[in-house]
C-alpha cells in the first residue's frame, strides 16, 4: 500500500500582533474585575481575537497568566549591594513587595496561583518564574556565609509573608513590612557563622 505525502498545514500563522494584544488583555481584565476567574473567551474579546488564536499561542489559561506576567514584569531582579546585609535585603523586599502588589500584577499572582493549584504543569512553570527572584535574595542572605539551609528557609519566610498577604489577607505589602521583614529575616541565626 502506497503511502499518501503529508499535506502542508494550511491553518493561519501566528500574528504577534494578536498575541501582544492578547498579553495585554489579560491583565487589564484582571484589574479591571478584581476576581481571578476570567475565562479564555473573556480575554478573546477583549483582544479581539477568537478563541482558537488564544489556543494557538498557550495550551492553557495558566499558561497565558505566566506569559502575561512574564511580559509585564520584565524588569531586571533588583540585586542591591550596598555592602550591609541588612540594608540589601530590606531594599530587596521593598521592591519586590511593590511590583507584585501593583496592579495588573496582584490579580495576576493571584489567578496564576489559582490555576497552579489545579494544573501541575502551571504549579511547575511558576516555580520557574519566581526561581529567579528567590536566587536573587538567597544571594543576598549567603553573602555571609550563612548556612544553605538556613538561607533556603529564610527565602521561604519571606515569600511565605509575600503570598500570604497577596493571597490570603490581601493586607498591604508595604515598604515598613518589608523593612521589619528584613530585620528579622537578618537577626535570625545563621549555623554558618560562628
Amino acid at each position: 500500500m502506497e503511502s499518501k505525502p503529508v499535506r502542508a498545514h494550511t491553518g493561519r500563522k501566528r500574528n504577534d500582533a494578536a498575541k501582544q494584544a492578547i498579553l495585554r488583555a489579560v491583565p487589564s481584565l484582571l484589574a479591571a474585575a478584581d476576581r481571578i476567574d476570567v475565562t479564555m473567551s473573556e480575554i478573546a474579546a477583549a483582544a479581539c481575537v477568537g478563541k482558537q488564536t488564544i489556543y494557538r499561542w498557550w495550551p492553557s489559561r495558566g499558561a497565558l497568566l505566566l506569559d502575561a506576567m512574564s511580559e509585564w514584569a520584565s524588569g531586571a531582579v533588583p540585586e542591591p549591594r550596598t555592602g550591609n546585609r541588612r540594608d540589601d535585603v530590606a531594599a530587596f523586599l521593598r521592591a519586590t513587595f511593590a511590583a507584585a502588589s501593583t496592579p495588573p500584577a496582584d490579580a495576576l499572582l493571584r489567578a496564576i496561583l489559582a490555576d497552579a493549584q489545579r494544573d501541575r504543569q502551571v504549579a511547575d512553570q511558576l516555580a520557574e518564574f519566581v526561581a529567579v527572584r528567590r536566587n536573587a535574595l538567597a544571594a543576598i542572605l549567603a553573602r555571609d556565609g550563612a548556612n544553605p539551609d538556613d538561607v533556603e528557609l529564610l527565602v521561604d519566610q519571606a515569600f511565605g509573608v509575600l503570598w500570604y498577604r497577596l493571597s490570603v489577607t490581601r493586607a498591604p505589602l508595604s515598604g515598613k513590612l518589608a523593612d521589619r521583614l528584613a530585620d528579622s529575616l537578618c537577626a535570625a541565626p545563621a549555623s554558618g557563622n560562628p
